[in-house]
């Protein structure tokens, strides 16, 4: 009887050590706000517009866990085991819907949060085809040709589903919109607001104050480009159509997303398009490779500049937030298109 005792004892104690073993895991690996006061709301953001947002509107009420981190182009986005995790015990879910497919799987697991989807919260506009289809739907080809361009077009849609990058005929870049961004921080104000119904007075005021901020913004564009000599822009990829509110007109030497390469007689037509309208400068971006862009610029004799898709931060704007990019932004357009 002793031996069974001591032995019922000894594997008490060892299961006892595991679970405190695993607690201490868990505590480490679940999120990167590990550490914080379990009585806050935990938020997951799945990329940098959407975290500013949160940050802004939760305030300190909050701890914010954003899932793209500073470097990581959020197309490219893999969750690894501990944002799994953040993604499960988090309480409200800040995320976009097709924008990052390893996001959107995630959350078709067993979650509980209360999922904020930019989709309905937000109208957004379908995707332009681009200049480039359009010019080429009016040269009328052949019934051959037209097979050929079908199969091709049917081709690439396809590589970029499998990719998970495939955004269909929405362009997800709403951010680019300060009064739609105003209405996604609405959405974000109400989910706080039911997951922590205590603190939603603060949550209202901090949401107005954001809105407040934005409208400042959109009325400086609004100024800032009401008078532009040049009104085309050519730009690295397709993540600015929002602004054509304030009556500029981009053109994108790659599609909806960075890595969707033109073929030589696109590239040819976009600079001709770029000589055509008197375009000063070729715009590239932060995250990705500037080759296209520079190659485009150097073979047409024009400056290059950095228009930012304020996709996510990286190392050379760590120190900057939204507003500052969407400001930044503003300068680069008005030096580039001859604004007053």
């Amino acid at each position: 009887m002793a031996p069974t005792i001591r032995s019922a004892g000894i594997l008490a104690a060892g299961a006892l050590l595991l679970t405190s073993g695993c607690a201490a895991l868990s505590d480490d690996s679940g999120s990167s706000t590990s550490g914080s006061d379990s009585e806050k709301v935990q938020i997951a953001a799945a990329f940098y517009p959407l975290e500013f947002v949160a940050e802004r509107v939760a305030g300190d009420l909050a701890d914010v866990t954003g899932l793209t981190k500073p470097g990581v182009e959020p197309h490219d986005l893999e969750l690894s085991i501990n944002q799994t995790a953040a993604l499960q015990s988090a309480d409200v879910i800040l995320t976009e819907h097709g924008f990052q497919p390893a996001v959107d799987d995630a959350i078709e697991q067993d979650v509980k949060a209360d999922v904020v989807d930019v989709e309905k919260v937000v109208e957004l506009r379908k995707a332009d085809e681009g200049h480039a289809d359009e010019h080429a739907a009016e040269e009328e080809p052949h019934a051959e040709d037209e097979a050929h361009a079908e199969e091709e077009a049917h081709a690439e849609e396809e590589a970029h589903a499998e990719e998970g990058h495939d955004h269909g005929e929405i362009d997800p870049h709403f951010w680019h919109d300060p009064a739609l961004m105003a209405e996604y921080a609405e959405g974000v104000r109400d989910a706080l607001s039911k997951a922590d119904p205590d603190n939603a007075e603060t949550y209202a005021a901090n949401a107005k104050s954001l809105t407040g901020d934005l409208t400042a913004v959109d009325e400086e564009f609004k100024t800032g480009l009401a008078q532009c000599k040049i009104k085309e822009v050519v730009v690295s990829h397709d993540a600015f159509a929002y602004l054509d509110k304030y009556g500029l007109e981009f053109e994108s030497i790659a599609g909806l997303t960075p890595d969707a390469e033109p073929n030589p007689a696109q590239l040819a037509e976009i600079g001709e398009h770029a000589k055509e309208h008197g375009v000063t400068t070729i715009f590239s971006e932060r995250l990705v490779s500037t080759a296209l862009a520079d190659t485009l610029a150097s073979d047409l004799g024009l400056e290059t500049a950095v228009l930012d898709p304020i996709e996510g931060l990286s190392k050379d704007t760590k120190g900057e937030d939204y507003l500052s990019l969407m400001r930044q932004n503003l300068n680069a357009l008005k030096a580039a298109n001859g604004c007053q």
